[in-house]
């Protein structure tokens, strides 16, 4: 890009930032991509923090055998909406924000295409959120069916609170779309002159590919939320057998929406550790293509896996093994990452910066997770396994040591871009050590619990399985607090610190543009020059 096109868009840039109210009304009414990743990114904190204390609750009660502390109904409220927190407040828009600070800079672009339409997005979600919080304060308490929310469990046996749970996903799912529709355009129309699809950062290849995930995906949640409603209020029987409905229907709407879901809470994940894993290795990340081939192919296959989560349901055999064969062959596409990112470290010159020490934890148990779905994939494994704290165990390594761990890593990375300085890495290196140890304290034992059969889901539970719970629990308290280690390096990093240079990693000549130079809102980088 010549340096005339990049002051023109410095310049641009600028203007749009100044030229917005200054004070509240800056935040409330900016149009600025940065201010708006900032809102998401501490959007999705305070959420974090929020299902996290309704993990606290969980884990309490299941201390020791026998109810202390709450009842089983509001037990069951906790696991709900701790679940919900955590995917639709915590992981996706935290993910968004990533997408709205770094993508425009990425592909040169001077902010996002729709810019108004970006800040409707955003603020849409602390009102849905609100929402769904209050409806755990109406008489018969909030909703207590599970994330799934499976039919009769939400229709026929749930609370008044139903229809409060029904319009916050509904806001939810509009602000996922509205997101998705942005990105695709910036991604599409926006990208510097010079670059050419096969020259985008993983990052925003992958999140390309999520945005069209989240398109194809939202309506099919908001369907089946739409038919729970009327089936509790409105007298309709699309789930209910004795009107001529079927409860397994809603499974196969519900999982049509959630697998693809899932994906969308980890394919960001991989552009992530791709920018991370090439900088702190000084070396350019190995197979390319493969990694841009190989995120579509997921993309794809996660179409075809719904029902492995419904082995259990009593589906034709023909049903069974195309659904096993088809989660297994998305291991294939995945291990390609997991060689390609350990390809790109092999004889690299590695540093193990905080960055760089989340993202090997996020390789190493992102890969476990990995093997216990292959275990689960399997139908007659799964009848063992199905509803026990094993699945518990393989989902939270995904999505925690996952999603979680990919998102620490990309603020710990980018934080010197954001705010000019340089976080405290003692702290940061603190934080890793507390939270990767606590963390496995807490999962993995999981396993074992599932495997001997204690149900997840349960308020109470037999007296042998009271030690391996005691530990998790423990485990469970420690990498919560631990979390606020993680608020003291942003605080700090925020109020100031030693300055970040243009490179601060000393990343390889080429890889330093995935990084940008710092100065928040001052200066606009471009990658360099495309021949």
């Amino acid at each position: 890009m010549s340096t005339t096109t990049h002051d023109t868009i410095a310049t641009a840039h600028d203007d749009h930032h100044h030229g917005a109210p200054k004070g509240l009304m800056r935040w409330l009414l900016t149009t600025n991509h940065k201010d708006i990743g900032s809102l998401y990114l501490w959007f999705s904190f305070i959420m974090f923090l929020t299902g996290g204390a309704m993990a606290m609750v969980i884990r309490a009660e299941l201390f020791q055998p026998g109810l202390q502390l709450v009842e089983p109904n509001f037990f069951n409220q906790m696991t709900t909406v701790h679940g919900l927190i955590m995917v639709f407040g915590a992981v996706m828009p935290a993910f968004t924000g990533l997408a709205n600070w770094l993508i425009p800079m990425m592909i040169g672009a001077p902010d996002m295409a729709l810019p108004r339409m970006n800040n409707w997005s955003f603020w849409i979600l602390p009102f849905a959120f609100s929402m769904l919080l209050g409806s755990l304060f109406m008489e018969g308490g909030g909703p207590n069916f599970g994330w799934t929310f499976y039919a009769p469990l939400s229709t026929t046996y749930s609370p008044d609170s139903t229809a409060l749970f029904v319009f916050a996903i509904h806001m939810m799912g509009i602000s996922s779309i509205m997101g998705a529709i942005n990105v695709i355009v910036t991604i599409v129309n926006m990208r510097a002159p010079g670059m050419t699809w096969m020259k985008l950062p993983l990052f925003v290849w992958t999140w390309l590919i999520t945005a069209f995930l989240l398109i194809a995906v939202m309506p099919v949640l908001a369907g089946a939320v739409t038919m729970v409603l009327t089936d509790k209020f409105f007298g309709t029987s699309f789930f209910d057998a004795a009107g001529g409905g079927d409860p397994v229907m809603f499974q196969h709407i519900f999982w049509f929406f959630g697998h693809p879901e899932v994906y969308i809470m980890i394919l960001p994940s991989f552009g992530i550790i791709s920018a991370i894993v090439p900088t702190f290795s000084r070396k350019k990340l190995f197979g390319y293509s493969s990694m841009v081939y190989a995120t579509a192919s997921i993309a794809v296959l996660s179409f075809l896996v719904w029902a492995h989560h419904m082995f259990t349901t009593g589906m034709p055999v023909f049903a069974e093994l195309f659904f096993m064969y088809c989660t297994m062959l998305i291991a294939v596409p995945t291990g390609v990452k997991v060689f390609n990112w350990v390809a790109t470290m092999w004889r690299g010159s590695m540093t193990f910066e905080t960055p760089m020490l989340f993202a090997v934890a996020f390789i190493i148990l992102f890969t476990i997770g990995g093997f216990s779905g292959l275990m689960l994939a399997i139908t007659p494994a799964d009848f063992q396994y199905h509803d026990t704290y094993f699945v518990v165990a393989h989902f939270h390594y995904v999505l925690v040591t996952g999603a979680i761990f990919s998102i620490m890593a990309a603020a710990y990375y980018w934080l010197p871009k954001w705010t000019g300085h340089m976080y405290n890495e003692t702290l940061g290196k603190w934080h890793f050590w507390c939270s990767v140890i606590s963390v496995n304290v807490l999962f993995f034992p999981m396993h074992f619990l599932g495997l001997a059969g204690m149900p997840r889901r349960i308020p109470d539970y037999a007296v042998q399985f009271a030690d391996v719970n005691q530990i998790v629990s423990i485990g469970g308290f420690a990498f919560g607090l631990s979390q606020f280690i993680f608020l003291a390096v942003v605080l700090k990093c925020i109020k100031g610190g030693k300055p970040a240079g243009d490179n601060p990693w000393q990343a390889a000549e080429g890889l330093e543009w995935s990084i940008a130079s710092p100065a928040p809102y001052h200066s606009f980088t471009t990658p360099p020059e495309i021949k």
